[in-house]
């Protein structure tokens, strides 16, 4: 029994303890009694949470409508185990009645060689629907969208309408949203939900569906459909093709995940990680390092290159040795500036706030702020140099080298982005090396040139 008030999360790790013990002592009725009131989401991850050897007997205790509705959720190493424990009939039963966009989803994950089975053996409507959506180039609106909706001539009216929802509903993914096309099957308008309901029963749908209809085409981007569907605050964005047909819509759900899986791509790639979508802490190691190891090798280079410049600076060295000191200080603090700049530059870019302003004003404004940020860090480094040294040349040569470094490290890191992306590479992965090859290399060599200036060596 679940005890009320429990946060999500406590439940989650609650289910999945109970259902783990009422499954290793052989308990099924009270397994099975335990999933009864739980949520389909929180059933996958608790199966997802239990030892491989007992997420089958698990799954098995769910009803069929149930299991269909679990197993969508579950993630793809889970699905793939089970799917090679099922016997045929029941992978069939199951892949069979999932929703054609999530099984599109699905057979990405999986092997070739089990996708053209399973595909196969579909009944001929699901074939066709997966294959159409398998045609489509991978994270396109044409991969995502789902073919269940429902469409409707404009001559119908409003209670012949409601008649027609409730024979589709069942078939349909979408019913808060109707949208209606002409003889060729071309998108014309769309009506909500509730102005159906709002309206006069003999009202046609020409009279109130919105003409003037948001879609996107099946090629266009995921990431572009996601900020469709937040720019225009729906909850569903019908999609076309080349001739303007109504060929599917992508639903609000579907747009969370790919706004998950774009921010998690992005967060990885600013720190030199590449994905490629898949999940990090289920990937095998030697793969984990081979795609880590590339960024690294390059800033193991730079350094090599850093380490160059100082050694060629030995003669200055030799005379004040204290400023081999604040070598990691100036660099360090060039890489968090333009790692700043950077972030906040790409971020921009993604999400468009800055397609306005143009290269060229974002570029300055960072400068800018290079600026100021290396005045106040400058000022604060010349008195804690001089603190610690009582050396008023070296202290001034750490504080104005600090102001450069910054200005540098914002110009940096707020112009590579543009630069990257002018060249069709992605900035998110490109720029965190770069910034921080320029910082320490180009940092190190404007340090030694204004201390010999100022020191007079």
């Amino acid at each position: 029994m679940i005890p009320n008030g429990v946060k999500h999360n406590e439940l989650r790790q609650l289910v999945r303890s109970q259902l783990e013990l009422l499954l290793e002592n052989g308990n099924l009725e009270g397994a099975k009694s335990l999933l009864i009131p739980v949520q389909s989401v929180d059933i996958a991850e608790a199966i997802e949470g239990l030892p491989e050897s007992i997420q089958l007997i698990a799954f098995r205790l769910l009803s069929k409508a149930e299991a269909i509705e679990v197993y969508e959720y579950l993630n793809s190493d889970v699905q793939q185990a089970l799917i090679q424990e099922f016997k045929r009939q029941e992978v069939l039963d199951i892949v069979d009645q999932m929703s054609p966009d999530d099984r599109a989803k699905m057979f990405d994950e999986l092997p070739a060689k089990v996708v053209r089975r399973l595909l196969s053996q579909l009944s001929p409507k699901e074939r066709q629907a997966t294959a159409i959506l398998l045609g489509y180039g991978e994270d396109t609106a044409g991969r995502i969208m789902t073919p269940e909706y429902i469409s409707l001539k404009e001559n119908l009216t409003v209670s012949q309408t409601l008649e027609r929802i409730r024979s589709l509903a069942n078939a349909s993914e979408v019913v808060y949203y109707l949208y209606v096309t002409d003889t060729s099957r071309q998108l014309t308008g769309i009506v909500s939900l509730r102005d159906l309901v709002l309206a006069a029963p003999d009202t046609t749908l020409a009279e109130i569906m919105t003409r003037d209809v948001v879609f996107v085409h099946t090629d266009t981007d995921q990431e572009e459909v996601a900020r469709t569907i937040q720019r225009y605050d729906i909850l569903a964005l019908p999609v076309v093709d080349s001739e303007q047909r109504l060929v599917g819509v992508v639903t609000v759900d579907d747009v969370i995940d790919i706004i998950e899986q774009e921010a998690t791509e992005d967060i990885y790639a600013l720190g030199g990680v590449q994905s490629d979508g898949d999940n990090y802490f289920q990937t095998n190691l030697i793969t984990v390092a081979r795609r880590r190891v590339v960024w690294l090798f390059i800033l193991l280079l730079t350094n090599t290159v850093t380490g160059a410049i100082i050694r060629s600076q030995e003669a200055l060295l030799q005379e004040v040795v204290i400023l081999a000191a604040f070598i990691p200080l100036l660099t360090g603090t060039g890489g968090n500036v333009g790692a700043q700049s950077s972030t906040v530059v790409i971020r921009g870019l993604n999400t468009e706030e800055i397609q306005d302003m143009g290269a060229g004003k974002v570029i300055f404004r960072e400068a800018t702020a290079g600026i100021l940020l290396g005045l106040i860090l400058g000022s604060m480094a010349t008195v804690w140099a001089y603190f610690l040294q009582g050396n008023l040349a070296v202290a001034m040569s750490v504080g104005i080298s600090l102001v450069a470094i910054a200005l540098l490290a914002s110009v940096a890191g707020s112009a590579l982005p543009f630069l990257f992306r002018s060249f069709g590479l992605d900035p998110a992965l490109m720029s965190a090396p770069f910034i921080t090859t320029a910082v320490d290399v180009l940092g190190v060599l404007i340090y030694f040139n204004i201390a010999r200036t100022i020191l007079g060596l």
